[in-house]
C-alpha cells in the first residue's frame, strides 16, 4: 500500500465543498460540430489532477429529474449532446441514461482512488491498486474530459454518475486505447496502418451508443481520428423495406427495419473496406446515416448531402449495433423460439462477410434477460411524453420490442458463450450490466 499513496502523492483535502448536484444544460445547433465540440464543451485547457484541487464550482442548476420516478437523464431532452448527435451521427434517436438523484459525499482524490480499485472491471482488465496509482493522473484527466461532455461537475458527482464514469466508460475507454497500441504493433515503421474496427454489441436501450459517442469524444481530444458507423445505417431504403415486406407477407419480423434481411449488405461492405483504406492525411470519405423519421416513422436513407465527412488518418472506427455479432444457430433451435425466425436465420448466413470479419476487436454488453429491453424503450418513451414530445404508448413499445425478442433469445446465448464468428478472446470485452446499465461482476 506504501507504494500506491507514493504513486498518488494526493493529499486527503476534500476536492468538493459545494452541497447540491449541478450540471449546465446548453443549446447549441452548430453544425460543424467536430471542428466547434472542443472549444463549446472544454472551455478551459486540460487540467491536471492539481489543477482539479483547486478547481471550484462556478454554477450550478437543478437536476433534470423524470417525474415517472425512473431518476434522472444526463442531459436534457434539448440539450447540446441530442443537437451534436443529431449531426454527427444521423438521427439515430433520443438517448437516456437513467441515474437515480442520490446525495453526493465529499470527495479527494484518495477516495476516487479507492471508488475506481472498487469497479468490477478493474480486475478483469488487470488493473491493480499499483498499476491505477500510477496513472491517476489519466483517469482524472479522462473523467474531466467526460464530465465537460455531458455537462456534469467534476467536482460534485452523485454515486451513480460516478459509477458510469470511473467503473464504465473510463475502464473500457483504456482498454481500447490498450487495443489500438497492439493492432498498430504489429506494422512496421512506414506502414500504412489502418484504422482498428472495435464492435460494440449490445442490447437496445442499454446505452452502447452513449458509451460510444464518450469513447469517440475522447479518442479525438486526446489526438486521436476515429469514426462511429452503426448497423442502423446500413438499414434498406423506404423502398426496398417495402419490398421485403412484400416477399415475407405474414412475417413480422421482417415487416419493418430490423433484423437480418433489413440491412444493405453491399453498402455495409463498400463503407467498412472504404474506412479500412483511411489511411493517409487528406483523404475523405462520407458515411451513410439513416433517417427514422422519414415516412412517419417508417425510416429511409438520409439524403447522402447530409452524411457527415471524415478524413484520414483515421486510429479507430467504432461501429455499434443489437445484432453485431450474431451468428446462424441450427435451424431447430429458431423453430422452437419462432418459426418466423427461420428466414432471419438464413439471411443471417451473410452478415460475418458483410460485417464481422472487419472486426478485430470486440466489446459484447451482456444482459441477463433480454426483457430489460423492453423496460428501457418504455422508460425512455415515457420520458419522452412527460416532456411534451411525442413517444409510443405502452402497447406500442410493447409491440415494438416483441419485434426483436426472437432473435435476442436465439442468438445472445451463443454470442456470450462463444463470441462472434472469428472472435479472439484476447481481444474481446465482455461487459454485464445489470437493470440500471452498469457494470458488474462476472459471474
Amino acid at each position: 500500500m506504501a507504494v500506491v499513496m507514493d504513486a498518488l502523492h494526493r493529499p486527503p483535502k476534500p476536492l468538493i465543498t459545494s452541497s447540491s448536484p449541478s450540471f449546465h444544460a446548453a443549446h447549441d445547433r452548430n453544425p460543424n460540430h467536430h471542428n466547434h465540440v472542443s472549444s463549446r464543451l472544454l472551455p478551459c485547457p486540460i487540467t491536471t489532477a492539481n489543477g482539479l484541487r483547486s478547481h471550484r464550482i462556478t454554477s450550478q442548476s437543478l437536476l433534470h429529474s423524470s417525474k415517472s420516478g425512473f431518476g434522472c437523464s444526463w442531459m436534457q431532452d434539448n440539450s447540446i449532446y441530442k443537437d451534436i448527435l443529431a449531426n454527427s451521427k444521423g438521427n439515430h434517436g433520443p438517448l437516456y441514461s437513467v441515474f437515480p438523484p442520490t446525495s453526493a459525499k465529499v470527495s479527494s482524490v484518495n477516495d476516487l482512488f479507492e471508488f475506481i480499485c472498487e469497479g468490477p472491471l478493474i480486475e478483469k482488465l488487470g488493473f491493480t491498486p499499483v498499476t491505477v496509482a500510477e496513472s491517476i493522473d489519466k483517469w482524472l484527466e479522462s473523467g474531466f474530459h467526460v464530465c465537460k461532455l455531458f455537462k456534469l461537475n467534476e467536482l460534485y458527482l452523485t454515486t451513480p454518475q460516478k459509477a458510469r464514469i470511473y467503473h464504465y466508460y473510463i475502464p473500457v475507454f483504456l482498454w481500447c486505447e490498450k487495443q489500438i497500441a497492439d493492432h498498430r504493433s504489429t506494422f512496421k515503421d512506414g506502414d500504412d496502418i489502418p484504422p482498428l474496427v472495435i464492435g460494440f454489441s449490445a442490447p437496445q436501450g442499454c446505452g452502447k451508443t452513449t458509451l460510444v459517442f464518450a469513447l469517440d469524444y475522447l479518442f479525438r481530444y486526446s489526438g486521436r481520428k476515429s469514426a462511429t458507423i452503426s448497423i442502423d445505417d446500413f438499414y434498406l431504403t423506404y423502398a426496398d423495406q417495402a419490398k421485403l415486406r412484400e416477399n415475407n407477407p405474414g412475417n413480422a419480423l421482417l415487416e419493418f427495419r430490423g433484423n437480418a434481411g433489413s440491412h444493405d449488405l453491399p453498402l455495409s461492405v463498400e463503407t467498412l473496406t472504404a474506412l479500412g483504406k483511411l489511411s493517409k492525411e487528406g483523404m475523405k470519405m462520407k458515411l451513410p446515416r439513416y433517417d427514422k423519421s422519414a415516412y412517419n416513422g417508417r425510416g429511409d436513407r438520409a439524403d447522402p448531402s447530409t452524411w457527415p465527412e471524415v478524413e484520414g488518418p483515421l486510429t479507430v472506427v467504432l461501429f455499434e449495433g443489437w445484432m453485431l455479432g450474431f451468428k446462424p444457430v441450427p435451424a431447430e433451435v429458431v423453430k422452437a423460439i419462432d418459426p418466423q425466425l427461420e428466414i432471419v436465420n438464413t439471411n443471417l448466413q451473410a452478415y460475418y462477410d458483410a460485417w464481422d470479419k472487419f472486426v478485430k476487436s470486440w466489446i459484447i454488453i451482456k444482459i441477463k434477460d433480454p426483457s430489460c429491453v423492453y423496460e428501457w424503450r418504455l422508460q425512455a418513451e415515457i420520458q419522452m411524453r412527460e416532456a411534451g414530445n411525442p413517444g409510443m404508448t405502452d402497447e406500442e413499445v410493447k409491440d415494438f420490442v416483441s419485434r426483436y425478442l426472437p432473435a435476442y433469445n436465439a442468438y445472445l446465448p451463443t454470442l456470450y458463450s462463444e463470441g462472434p464468428k472469428g472472435s479472439d478472446s484476447n481481444h474481446t470485452l465482455i461487459v454485464e450490466i445489470d437493470e440500471g446499465r452498469n457494470p458488474i461482476l462476472a459471474t
